[in-house]
């Protein structure tokens, strides 16, 4: 039954033994923590064979020495890694050191301050970015960095609400970018849709000159189940709308191999990469080709493999946070989650209003979980109803217990609520 359906004796019986559960767990010490997606141990140790793995031969297939200077887009066999990996050209793509996230920030860097798709945003003010919510912490941390104020936008099951965002770019000169996780969205986990991925390829056609969409496909293969979910291709799309200059696509090995030790690409029309390039020249000389080299002999022709032994490791641990979500909340009424098929996040909703007291209930429990407002800019959920679980550092045991004690946390903040409620 309903938690908002029973009577008072019943409620305030509820109220009582949820309390002195959740004193119990208080005082057994727990130190349980979902805060960040990180890789477990047993996922880094998949790619333990780059120790070694060019045995002394340093020169590409291609023939270049990866130890020297040069090739600011990368060995070519990099950037045709970065094609499997993402389902692009490997001419469209330069793959480049560890972090896509630094790739994110030279991108906004070389539109603010010198354009990328048309004249330097810093050129007018104010700049704004469309951020849909929830979303992922880094982006809105980037975008802030700048002073670029960010327009939250809700998200659907398939995408971001594209009504809402082409109104929005149409209405106002002022923004100039759209942040989008479009496989397995950072942290709701949801796939878009290719009906969302042709009208995203086509904002720039609405937006003022010098739009661009930030199109960060972290999880394109991190699938849990095979045949890997599809996702349609916003460059192809972008061709015909004739908005290609306008999208920059991001990707990594960082939750594939060693996360910071991996590689990232990122991919756009020859004109997007012929600036970004140029922008390069100015920082480096070159890229860690070595690194390249050695991903490429560890993972070309092999990531649905390799990805295959990952999911095997993850997935249980989604579908116990999933299983104990259910048999704790599921007929309650009190909140709501998400059934990503990969990725790295949940998104569990509560009612609106204790999203900050259930993280609050769980850190006194020993659980950690991500603040509050992490999933939204300026770390400000104006339903304060979001938390997000990252479930894939722990271990199984520990996903375990820590969503048991999340879950009785949103218990016992959803009953004092209601019962607060019946005595207003």
């Amino acid at each position: 039954m309903q938690y908002a359906q029973l009577d008072i004796a019943d409620l305030e019986r509820e109220l009582a033994t949820l309390a002195q559960r959740h004193s119990a767990v208080s005082g057994s010490n727990l130190s349980l923590d979902l805060t960040r997606g990180k890789p477990a141990p047993e996922q880094l140790d998949l790619a333990n064979a780059l120790d070694g793995i060019l045995e002394g031969n340093y020169m590409s297939a291609t023939g270049i020495d990866a130890r020297n200077y040069g090739d600011l887009r990368g060995l070519p066999e990099a950037r045709e890694l970065g094609a499997e990996i993402l389902g692009l050209d490997p001419d469209r793509i330069i793959a480049d050191g560890p972090s896509s996230l630094t790739l994110m920030y030279q991108v906004i860097d070389a539109a603010y301050h010198y354009g990328l798709s048309g004249p330097a945003w810093s050129s007018e003010t104010p700049v704004k970015a469309i951020c849909p919510v929830p979303g992922y912490d880094r982006h809105f941390t980037i975008t802030e960095s700048f002073g670029i104020e960010m327009i939250n936008v809700p998200m659907n099951a398939d995408g971001p609400d594209m009504d809402q965002v082409e109104a929005l770019v149409e209405a106002d000169p002022s923004i100039k970018c759209m942040w989008c996780v479009p496989k397995y969205s950072n942290p709701s986990g949801c796939i878009y849709s290719p009906e969302t991925v042709q009208r995203i390829a086509a904002l720039a056609n609405r937006a003022s000159a010098g739009f661009i969409v930030m199109w960060d496909n972290a999880y394109a293969v991190h699938d849990f189940e095979f045949p890997p979910a599809e996702l349609d291709d916003i460059l192809a799309h972008a061709e015909r709308c004739g908005t290609a200059d306008n999208v920059a696509v991001f990707g990594s090995t960082s939750k594939i191999t060693f996360a910071g030790g991996g590689i990232s690409f990122v991919a756009g029309s020859p004109v997007m990469l012929d600036r970004l390039e140029s922008r390069m020249f100015v920082m480096l000389i070159g890229h860690d080709k070595v690194n390249q080299l050695r991903h490429v002999k560890l993972l070309h022709g092999r990531v649905e493999q390799h990805m295959r032994a990952h999911a095997d490791l993850v997935r249980p641990k989604f579908e116990a946070v999933d299983r104990i979500l259910n048999e704790s909340l599921d007929g309650l009424g009190i909140a709501e989650w998400s059934r990503p098929r990969g990725g790295y996040f949940i998104v569990v909703d509560t009612i609106p209003g204790l999203a900050a007291e259930v993280i609050d209930l769980a850190g006194r429990a020993g659980v950690r979980l991500t603040p509050a407002g992490a999933t939204h800019p300026y770390g400000r959920d104006p339903d304060d109803r979001t938390i997000r679980l990252a479930p894939t550092f722990a271990a199984l045991e520990e996903v375990e217990a820590a969503t048991e004690v999340l879950c009785l946390c949103i218990r016992l903040a959803s009953a004092r609520r209601i019962r607060a409620g019946r005595d207003a």
